[in-house]
């Protein structure tokens, strides 16, 4: 299953524009931000996905009926761009237990890249809902390398993943790799540069929301 947000009109549009917009990501702290936000709404989004069960809260007046969720739980972002996405969704999934992944893309004098992997942490995830976020699904090669390593901590009952723009490339890499799991993404991109950057895209996430990085 996938979910385009910004294919029904709604609020989670003006997060994108202004994340998109040139002028508006000169302030660091609204991309930061606007990423926590559509972070939420997703959260909220997979929340109707959940299992619930009826329980009794007892409130001052009476007791009132509610449905609660018995789902476990845990939010895996890869580091660094992926943390406001992944503190949006922490803010709703308050209890959720969390993974982190280092992955970049190592870079050779051809122009070509691999992607390396420096570092893992993660909580048993067997038999959890695992919800994995990266502000940007370009090749979907980090993603689906991340996810592979998570896979090491347990079988998730089910899997989620979670991007702000994606590219139809990284998209259909994503859907061969894990066809039965849940796709929720802000918007969709036609294309790839030579170099793998989504086009309109919104440029480097992890730069525009803590800076440019000097290491090549």
């Amino acid at each position: 299953m996938v979910k385009i947000l910004s294919d029904e009109p709604s609020i989670i549009g003006q997060y994108l524009a202004e994340m998109r917009d040139t002028g508006a990501q000169q302030d660091a702290m609204r991309f930061r931000r606007n990423m926590e936000r559509v972070g939420q709404i997703m959260a909220y989004e997979i929340s109707k996905t959940l299992v619930y069960e009826a329980r009794e809260v007892e409130t001052p007046l009476g007791i009132a009926n509610m449905h609660l969720p018995t789902d476990q739980i845990v939010l895996a972002t890869i580091l660094r761009a992926g943390l406001p996405l992944h503190q949006g969704m922490l803010s709703v999934f308050d209890q959720a237990g969390n993974a982190f992944v280092s992955a970049y893309r190592k870079h050779h004098k051809d122009g070509t890249f691999e992607i390396a992997i420096e570092y893992i942490s993660c909580p048993d995830i067997e038999d959890k809902v695992l919800i994995v976020t990266d502000p940007m699904l370009a090749t979907g090669s980090s993603m689906v390398l991340a996810v592979n390593e998570l896979l090491r901590y347990g079988k998730p009952r089910s899997l989620h993943f979670v991007t702000v723009i994606a590219a139809h490339q990284g998209l259909d890499y994503l859907r061969r790799h894990f066809p039965d799991a849940r796709i929720w993404l802000g918007d969709l991109d036609e294309e790839l540069t030579a170099k793998s950057y989504i086009v309109p895209g919104l440029g480097d996430a992890g730069d525009l929301s803590f800076g440019p990085k000097l290491q090549e």
